[in-house]
């Protein structure tokens, strides 16, 4: 979709939008760094708690996905709560409210604890991911946001590039000490910077371009022209009208394809790794990190694509087809870890670069409130595949003794997205 906003070429404009970058983008990914690192975590936890507390599969599964029906619940209110109280509060609230919840986890005994422990977690962090994306069209137009958000969802990859060793060091080291297994300090020491951060986003963030103190005048204006450029070009609706516009329950389904992978493969990529043989949790630790390093890279390179050449459509298509192809083959050397190493970076590579472009789908064409609820409400129905998607793998590996079913389930979903993507109208970014 075309902005009228200021050139990109434009060098004041420019200097005014890197000025922005610089304080705002690595704050934001650090954020998220954190957020998701709490919300998949349990993938390495699993690696211990299902022993110590004689948890099925099935158990997991459910439990690791049953998020996402709390998240899915208090989607839509809390982005439009956002959009009322302004960023910097309501962002804050979120973090520390679920920091507390996933450190807390470390007492969890029975299943009905577990599947509490995540459902509060869900309900916890539910709008942040959506609030970010929201808050990001406060400051870029579209013709520049698809690089911007590609940055801010690195922070995803990162957290599996630095989180898995991490992760499989304090698994490692820190189990046995003070009475505590490996998985409990896993949830205390990684829940803990998440109301660190929440407190510093009290003193740090911003609501928008006129709030901001660091900008001059002459910034604010430049910034301001090319928002308001942009949200011309934008449908100006109430935010029940954005919820039932067409269009976006499309972006859901697609959304929901893309999640189905990102979380089916996410949550048991750690297992996965396993699988093949290797059973010391550092080692795993940074076997996992090797997809998601390698995703960095795609995405970035994707994104920077998409944004010279004004195109998303096959920018996003193609990708989620390479996803499929590398979720596919993963299923013919289950054994063989450099062959599920090799087959698991290719699918990862290709599902994390879908992520930032989608966003660049819906954000061209909702504004205000409607982009509030629209932004929320595909978020959350989209992510109700976050519950499915671990929950399927579970379920065909207890019945079966494999997670090949499984991993097929979730390629066939993303070769759906590439074909509901390609269904939409051919237009420009």
């Amino acid at each position: 979709m075309n902005s009228a906003a200021l050139p990109v070429t434009d060098p004041a404009a420019d200097a005014a939008y890197r000025k922005v970058s610089w304080r705002l983008l690595p704050f934001l990914m650090l954020c998220y760094f954190v957020a998701y690192l709490d919300r998949v975590n349990v993938g390495f936890a699993q690696l211990q708690m299902k022993t110590d507390l004689q948890f099925s599969d099935a158990v997991y599964g459910l439990g690791a996905g049953i998020f996402f029906l709390g998240y899915f619940l208090f989607e839509v209110p809390s982005n439009l709560l956002l959009h009322r109280v302004g960023a910097r509060v309501w962002i804050a609230r979120i973090m520390i409210s679920w920091g507390v919840i996933s450190a807390l986890t470390l007492f969890i005994q029975t299943p009905t604890m577990f599947y509490a422990a995540r459902f509060l977690l869900g309900l916890a962090e539910a709008g942040f991911f959506p609030g970010i994306i929201l808050y990001l069209t406060y400051w870029y137009p579209a013709q520049r946001r698809s690089q911007m958000t590609a940055w801010f969802m690195s922070a995803v990859a990162l957290s599996g590039l630095v989180g898995g060793p991490v992760s499989g060091w304090i698994l490692h080291h820190f189990h046995g000490q003070s009475g505590l297994a490996g998985w409990q300090w896993l949830f205390l020491l990684e829940g803990v910077p998440a109301v660190l951060l929440g407190l510093a986003t009290l003193a740090y963030l911003d609501d928008g371009i006129t709030s901001a103190k660091w900008l001059s005048e002459e910034q604010k204006l430049l910034l301001r022209r090319g928002i308001d450029a942009d949200n011309q070009s934008k449908r100006h609706v109430s935010a029940l009208q954005g919820m039932r516009s067409p269009r976006v329950w499309l972006f859901a389904l697609v959304y929901f394809s893309v999640v189905m992978g990102l979380y089916g493969l996410g949550f048991w990529l750690p297992l996965l790794l396993r699988s093949t043989g290797v059973t010391d949790p550092r080692t795993i630790g940074w076997l996992v990190a090797i997809p998601y390093g390698a995703s960095i890279v795609a995405m970035l390179l994707v994104g920077r694509s998409s944004d010279a050449r004004g195109e998303l459509r096959w920018h996003v298509a193609l990708p989620a087809l390479v996803g499929a192809a590398g979720l596919a083959l993963s299923t013919l050397w289950p054994h063989d870890t450099l062959a599920a190493v090799l087959t698991l970076t290719v699918a990862t590579c290709g599902i994390m670069t879908v992520l930032p472009l989608f966003w660049s789908l819906p954000t061209a064409f909702l504004a205000g409130s409607a982009a509030a609820a629209g932004i929320a409400l595909i978020n959350s129905l989209g992510n109700l595949a976050g519950f499915f998607g671990p929950s399927i793998v579970g379920w065909v590996k207890q019945a079966t003794h494999s997670t090949n079913g499984g991993v097929l389930v979730l390629a066939g979903f993303m070769v759906l997205c590439a074909l509901l993507v390609l269904s939409l109208p051919a237009r420009k970014t």
